[in-house]
């Protein structure tokens, strides 16, 4: 245990479950005085808090709603009087493609983006130099996908949204970056996997050098290494945590004479 966090408090949405519960745990891991888990469900934020134990407080709360963050934000500084690190990982995946209403567009618009630049806009005040906010970003949102429209475009403008931030708080020593993954073992792989990680590493295993999908802890421990003073040179940029997804064209990396060998001309 390296302890890079000792003493900071952070904030962690959407940590209830999944990837954000994996980097609440990594913090703490790290030594983070308090870690506040922040999400919707609260019996799953106190799951999540008693396992990692005293470090971590639950809070439920809506992210889309401004008291909702404010609420947050204050029971935070209530710690000692200041907020090191924020994470904005919350999201949600209602995306229907071209197909999706207007209403659908708005919700995970909402929660994906808004919410990402809102929680950083009530938390910035109250962070000092060396604060960090980290945006979980996402393959997703650099790359064209079929049949998917509004979570690659939420992923890809909280990843621009990273660099302006980035600039803008540069002055007063506040860095801001993200960290995006690629398919990672979670609740929602998890359901298309009908539960099988074998299935899931052999599917992965196409689009993924390493041959298989990530754990939420490897993406945890990256989160933790940039929120650390070990990262202080690092801001405004993008950590892609994802098994080589994002060094592979549209040939998948074979050679082009396999492409050809197959085609059966």
């Amino acid at each position: 245990m390296t302890q890079r966090l000792n003493g900071k408090v952070a904030i962690v949405t959407g940590a209830t479950q999944g990837i954000g519960a994996d980097i609440a745990r990594a913090l703490a891991h790290e030594g983070a005085q308090r870690v506040f888990i922040v999400g919707r469900g609260l019996q799953a934020g106190t799951a999540v808090a008693a396992e990692i134990g005293a470090a971590a407080t639950a809070i439920e709360a809506d992210i889309t709603d401004d008291q909702a963050i404010e609420r947050c934000v204050a029971q935070a500084l209530a710690v000692n009087g200041q907020i090191d690190i924020l994470v904005n990982c919350a999201c949600i995946y209602d995306d229907a493609g071209l197909a999706s209403s207007r209403a659908q567009w708005h919700a995970t618009l909402d929660v994906n983006l808004v919410s990402a630049a809102v929680f950083t806009q009530k938390v910035e005040p109250h962070m000092g130099r060396g604060a960090v906010v980290v945006n979980l970003g996402s393959v997703g949102g650099k790359f064209g996908t079929a049949n998917r429209a509004i979570y690659p475009a939420s992923k890809a403008a909280l990843i621009q949204i990273t660099r302006n931030f980035a600039v803008t708080l540069a002055p007063r020593g506040i860095r801001v970056l993200s960290v995006s993954p690629a398919w990672t073992w979670s609740p929602s792989l998890e359901r298309m996997a009908r539960g099988s990680r074998s299935i899931a590493d052999r599917v992965g295993g196409i689009t993924h050098p390493l041959g298989r999908v990530g754990d939420g802890a490897e993406v945890g421990r990256v989160v933790a290494f940039a929120a650390s003073d070990e990262a202080s040179w690092i801001t405004g940029t993008d950590i892609a945590v994802d098994g080589g997804f994002s060094s592979l064209g549209p040939d998948q990396g074979a050679p082009a004479r396999d492409w050809f060998e197959g085609s059966g001309g």
